[in-house]
Order: C-alpha cells, then sequence, then structure tokens
C-alpha cells in the first residue's frame, strides 16, 4: 500500500515536498481541513442567499466584465463557461511530473480554507489525483496576474471530464468554482517549486564536480583557507569554501609542486561565484515557500470577519522576480563551469591538449567545449527578465501583469543546461585527473571518478562522444538525487 500524505493545516516545505514526490504515494484531507473547507462554503452559500449585493466573479462577470451581473439561475453556468472559455493554452504539453504537481498545489491552496469551494470538489481533485491522473497542460498562455488562467483552466478541464487524454466521469461546478480553480499561481508555482528544488541539489553538485576539476588542475588550497572569507563574510562563500575544502581533505595532490603563483578566476574564485549563487538559492527558496502555503484566489473569504475581499493575490510578481533571479544565480554556476572546461583542455599544466594522446591525429576533447559554451550562452539568453515585462490586457482592466510563468518555464531550461554544463565538465575533469596518476585525491571524489568510469571509459582516441555526455548527463541527474539539502 502506498503511504498517504496528509493535507493538512500546517505550512509545507520544499524538503516535505521533495520527499512526497520521490516515492509514490496517496493525498488524504484531515478532518480539520474538511472543516475548514465546508465552514467557507456555508459561509459564502449564506451570504449568497441573504445578499444580493455583487460579488466579483461570484454573480458578476470576469475581467473587464466585473461589472456585468448575472442571474442566480445561470450561476453554475458562469463557472463552466469562464473555464472552457479560458482553456487557450498552447505550446507543449507540460510534462506529466509537472502537471500533477500543479493539481497538487491546487488542493493544497484549496485546503486552505478562504476559497468558498465545496468539500466535494477538493475530494474529486484528490481523487484524481490518487488515481495518477496527469491533467493535460500547457506551457503557454498565462500572464501571471490574475492567476495562471489558461493553463489552470486546462486543469479545469480534467476536474470537468473534459479533458480528452482523461475520460473521466462529468462533474458540475458551483458558484465561484470555477473563479477557484483558474485564480492562484499553481502553474509558475510548480515549476519554481521544481526548479528551486534542483537549485539546491546543482549547488552542491557543482561544488563537488569543481572539486574534481581543483584537483585535476593541481590548484592551490590557499583561495578556499577560512581566513580569506572571514575577513568578507558572506554566508555563501564561507559555506561553499568549507564545503570544497571537505571534498578535497585526504587528497595527495597537495604534494605536487604547483606550477603557478595564482590560479584562473574559474578555480580561484568558486567561493565567491558559487557561493553567491547560494545565496540566491536560499531567497528563492524563501520566497517559493511562503507562496507554498499562500492563499492567492480572488476573490478571498473570511468567515470569522464576515468579509467577502477582493484583492491582488493572484499576482505572481514575487515569484517572477526569484524565479528570473534564479534562472541569472543557476547560469552563473554554468558559465563559470565551462570556463573551467576550457581551462583544462588548454593544453596547460603538464595536460595534453584537448586532454588526448596524439593531438592532431585526434581531436580529444576540442568540441565538448564548444557545447557546453553554446549552452551557456544560450542559457544568457534566458537570463533575459521576463519579469521586467508588462503587456496590458483585458481591456485595460488588468494593466500590470508579472509573466511569472514564462519566467518559470525559462527557469526550468536554465536548470536542464546547468546539468548538462556540469555533465561535460564531470568528463573533462576526470579525464585531466587520469594524466595525474598514481596521485590519488580524495576518497569523495575518487568514488566520484569510479562511478563515471563505470559508464564512460578513459578518452584514449577518438570515438563518438555524444554517447559519453549522454551518460554523464544521466549519472548527474542520479547524483543529484543523493545530494543533501542546503
Amino acid at each position: 500500500m502506498k503511504p498517504v500524505f496528509h493535507i493538512d493545516a500546517s505550512a509545507l516545505t520544499l524538503k516535505e515536498l521533495n520527499q512526497v514526490f520521490s516515492t509514490p504515494h496517496t493525498l488524504q484531507l484531515t478532518e480539520e481541513v474538511k472543516d475548514n473547507i465546508k465552514n467557507c462554503r456555508t459561509y459564502l452559500e449564506s451570504k449568497l442567499a441573504d445578499n444580493k449585493a455583487p460579488f466579483y466573479g461570484i454573480n458578476t462577470g470576469f475581467g473587464s466584465l466585473c461589472n456585468v451581473k448575472i442571474s442566480d439561475d445561470e450561476l453554475s453556468q458562469l463557472q463552466l463557461n469562464l473555464v472552457r472559455s479560458h482553456a487557450c493554452g498552447m505550446g507543449d504539453r507540460v510534462p506529466d511530473e509537472i502537471s500533477r504537481l500543479i493539481l497538487f498545489l491546487k488542493i493544497k491552496n484549496m485546503s486552505l480554507g478562504h476559497s468558498g469551494v465545496r468539500l466535494e470538489l477538493v475530494e474529486r481533485m484528490v481523487d484524481l489525483y490518487n488515481k495518477g491522473i496527469a491533467p493535460t497542460i500547457y506551457e503557454l498562455g498565462s500572464l501571471g496576474a490574475s492567476g495562471d488562467l489558461a493553463p489552470l483552466a486546462h486543469l479545469g478541464l480534467t476536474i470537468l471530464g473534459e479533458d480528452e487524454n482523461n475520460p473521466l466521469d462529468a462533474f458540475g461546478l458551483c458558484e465561484k468554482e470555477g473563479l477557484a480553480i483558474l485564480n492562484g499561481t499553481q502553474f509558475s508555482m510548480a515549476y519554481g517549486s521544481l526548479c528551486t528544488m534542483s537549485a539546491m541539489k546543482l549547488y552542491h553538485l557543482a561544488n563537488t564536480v569543481a572539486s574534481l576539476s581543483l584537483e585535476a588542475f593541481l590548484c592551490d588550497k590557499d583561495p578556499f583557507n577560512a581566513l580569506i572569507h572571514q575577513v568578507r563574510p558572506h554566508k555563501g562563500q564561507i559555506e561553499c569554501a568549507k564545503e570544497i575544502n571537505s571534498l578535497r581533505e585526504g587528497s595527495s595532490f597537495s604534494s605536487i609542486e604547483k606550477v603557478s603563483v595564482q590560479d584562473p578566476y574559474s578555480f580561484r574564485c568558486i567561493p565567491q561565484v558559487h557561493g553567491a549563487s547560494y545565496q540566491a538559492i536560499q531567497h528563492a527558496r524563501e520566497v517559493v515557500e511562503t507562496e507554498l502555503n499562500s492563499v492567492t484566489d480572488n476573490p478571498l473569504i473570511f468567515p470569522d470577519e464576515d468579509k467577502i475581499m477582493s484583492g491582488g493575490n493572484f499576482h505572481a510578481q514575487p515569484v517572477a522576480l526569484v524565479l528570473d533571479y534564479l534562472a541569472l544565480a543557476l547560469s552563473e554556476i554554468g558559465s563559470i563551469s565551462e570556463r573551467r572546461i576550457y581551462q583544462m583542455i588548454n593544453g596547460d599544466r603538464d595536460l595534453p591538449q584537448f586532454l588526448v594522446t596524439d593531438p592532431g591525429l585526434n581531436s580529444g576533447f576540442m568540441i565538448p567545449q564548444y557545447t557546453a559554451a553554446s549552452i551557456a550562452s544560450q542559457n544568457k539568453q534566458l537570463t533575459t527578465p521576463a519579469s521586467a515585462d508588462s503587456i496590458i490586457s483585458c481591456k485595460g482592466q488588468e494593466d500590470h501583469v508579472s509573466m511569472a510563468a514564462n519566467a518559470a518555464t525559462k527557469c526550468l531550461r536554465v536548470v536542464k543546461n546547468v546539468k548538462r554544463i556540469l555533465a561535460i565538465e564531470y568528463v573533462v575533469a576526470a579525464q585531466a585527473l587520469e594524466y595525474r596518476r598514481p596521485h590519488k585525491t580524495s576518497e569523495v571524489l575518487e568514488n566520484l571518478v569510479g562511478k563515471l568510469r563505470k559508464e564512460v571509459p578513459f578518452y584514449k582516441e577518438d570515438r563518438l562522444m555524444h554517447n559519453d555526455l549522454a551518460s554523464a548527463e544521466a549519472l548527474i541527474g542520479e547524483l543529484m538525487e543523493e545530494m543533501n539539502w542546503i
């Protein structure tokens, strides 16, 4: 039997989210959550019955049509029309992993008890989740304000039983429910959560692979001495230097005579560069975890205060800004990695040109550096901030939007690209290290080389290198799952 994850009133952390999605599981609402949902719905129904005042999106039209009053007998149809009309996403289909995370986060959001939906709706979503349903959602269409409208409307189609890829029994909607499904940042947050969790692991992995490069390039240990970082005490810088010192502990490479007074910046300044990214990742984690536990619906319902209020919690500016920042932080990890690759293949420090015997006849690792440079360049293009843009929509009613969804989807592309660059550095550093034998590096780093050698043999002469790099990329993914959390 699959373990049960209980949706309760407590705050959800990224660490918990990672653990949940690492193993098969089912969801279950706690009785406290059920009571909160039912109390909020009961309050909303009583207000609608006793008060004929307009409540946005409940008995009015949407967006610039907010002043159009809808008759009582059309309120359910209003919600169905909303979902169907807004389901106009385009582009690639969202991967199943992310699609299910969107559904999970929407359940969590509604469980907080301020959306006014029926318990039956939330239980329908839990049932879909527990059946392994991955809603058909598309990447393009959200402006990251008014909620992730288009992609969440496709989630709504699945709930309604109108998703052609997931044939299900029909399910109707009542007042407010279509709007509650569409309003919210769950599309951006699914991508953002995955990117932030991956970023935490990539940071540690980058330190590990960089340590292998430091050893292979016979780099000095002084730039990682705690004294240097105590006088510039950025937390990330201090933590990075400490981790790299630990990774290199026990290496015999320190006995090799150094051939240079100072190392290139891509080696010497790892604590300063990786450390700055560490702090950016930590900031992203803080914002994302706050958003995970926030109500991003509209209007919001507060039964205890006897209020139904329209606001702007659906506006994803906090998410947009931090995911742009995260993409930049990760891009820099990839950028400095590519520079280390470049340095190691140049034929310096008694290493053969392009790290191969008989260069000329063999091209060796000449072109993997090209590939890394190409990927690093694409990352620079992808770090153009989506949050800097805004396009007026809905007849001027929605006159400033966050573009968080675009920030989120391109951040995931940066995540994948950094994994590829680190895979190339991994192969290059391991190749360079073989020319330092019989010296041994630390036990941790020797194990890292040993794992690679099971998939990628030493490069003696030219062969098809794509397969080697693909194997290394797959291994990078496996190593990320083993990485400790920040």
